[in-house]
């Protein structure tokens, strides 16, 4: 079920108003290890739909006979002679991300799924009595200088399944009927007819197995009360569709969601940044748009921009804490190109055609004015 256990883990932590003790602290100051946590939810976690998630992550139909590991087929359940018992009306029972974390889902199947036992003994060996990992604690801002994270947004991603009985001998005992999909603002299954739920104000970055725009955005919970948001395009661009917000307010623990505008037609990367809040560390986090899971570190734009950050850090003439983003020009003679509409190397200001023995187009001859050195200047 969700192909397996460790595929789930994305669940976990899964919301801010449930908290384990933080016992396991002793194991790092010699004290004795404490075997099992104690795990409190508070009130608001029960007043909420969904754990803080776009909605219920499971909805299975259990059938009605215990026993079976999966629908009985209509002969058998004739063969069983059973009495005064109706045959096969399943019941339809919905979990969310806390009922899996905390083993209440595969607690509710056991009866149904011969790998119940396995799964529980692992959540619990494995995670719920780590000393160290404490899985069902929101996890605070690592003590180190620098935090990044980037991740893409706004794919269709999968946040919730239906699952029914397969009439098959495990481990093809269940099947996968309907999947929720998170796009953009909204839950929609595979006939693409919206539902209700709690939809985030974006989606993740279609990750098979899923990892939702919930999970992904959980480090904007360690920004500090003042951030500074910037939104830019991703390709280059002249500053002019730069948006840039200073000192807008952040409450701890919560998302973040920036007043800007989009262009349907520009793929964008939202920045949000605080090198304030906790002296002489930095946090930052990065969104882009449309950015798949497995493809991100192959895009250009994400590469230029991790280049650029890195060359700043490391220059001894920086003097702000975060590259700045107002224009972005070709940095290498590969970005420079020829615009067919203008009859010339396209980012006149960068670029100009040289051609050089061996070029084979137009687009080949048109390179850089000046040296990288003398570009990546600019971004001090």
């Amino acid at each position: 079920m969700s192909n397996s256990f460790g595929s789930s883990l994305w669940m976990m932590p899964f919301s801010k108003y449930c908290r384990a003790d933080g016992m396991y602290l002793k194991h790092f100051s010699g004290g004795i290890r404490k075997r099992h946590h104690t795990y409190q939810c508070e009130q608001e976690e029960f007043q909420s739909n969904y754990s803080g998630w776009p909605t219920n992550i499971i909805n299975i139909e259990i059938p009605s006979i215990r026993g079976f590991d999966s629908y009985p087929l209509v002969s058998d359940c004739a063969q069983t002679n059973l009495s005064g018992m109706e045959c096969g009306l399943p019941t339809q029972l919905s979990f969310s991300a806390r009922e899996i974390s905390d083993g209440t889902f595969f607690k509710a199947i056991e009866d149904y799924d011969s790998d119940s036992k396995r799964i529980l003994h692992q959540l619990k060996k494995s995670y719920h009595d780590d000393p160290v990992l404490n899985p069902l604690t929101p996890w605070d801002r690592p003590p180190i200088k620098n935090v990044f994270c980037i991740y893409g947004i706004d794919s269709r991603t999968e946040v919730g399944y239906y699952f029914a009985p397969s009439g098959k001998p495990y481990p093809d005992n269940w099947i996968i009927t309907d999947v929720i999909y998170e796009i953009e603002g909204s839950l929609i299954l595979r006939s693409g007819n919206q539902i209700e739920g709690n939809p985030g104000a974006a989606s993740g970055d279609e990750t098979v197995s899923s990892v939702p725009y919930h999970s992904l955005s959980w480090c904007k919970n360690w920004l500090g009360p003042r951030v500074n948001i910037t939104r830019a395009p991703q390709s280059e661009h002249d500053g002019s569709d730069v948006q840039v917000e200073l000192n807008v307010e952040h409450h701890y623990e919560e998302d973040i969601v920036p007043n800007m505008t989009r262009s349907p037609r520009v793929k964008y990367i939202t920045y949000y940044e605080d090198s304030e809040s906790i002296p002489g560390k930095r946090t930052a986090v990065w969104e882009l748009d449309k950015a798949n899971h497995r493809n991100i570190v192959r895009s250009p734009a994400l590469m230029r921009e991790l280049w650029l950050q890195i060359w700043h850090d490391i220059h001894v003439d920086a003097t702000s804490n975060f590259v700045t983003k107002a224009k972005r020009g070709p940095l290498r003679d590969e970005d420079c190109y020829w615009d067919y509409g203008k009859a010339r190397c396209a980012w006149a200001e960068y670029c100009e055609y040289r051609y050089i023995f061996g070029d084979v187009h137009l687009g080949q001859s048109c390179r850089l004015k000046n040296s990288s050195a003398d570009t990546l200047l600019h971004y001090l």
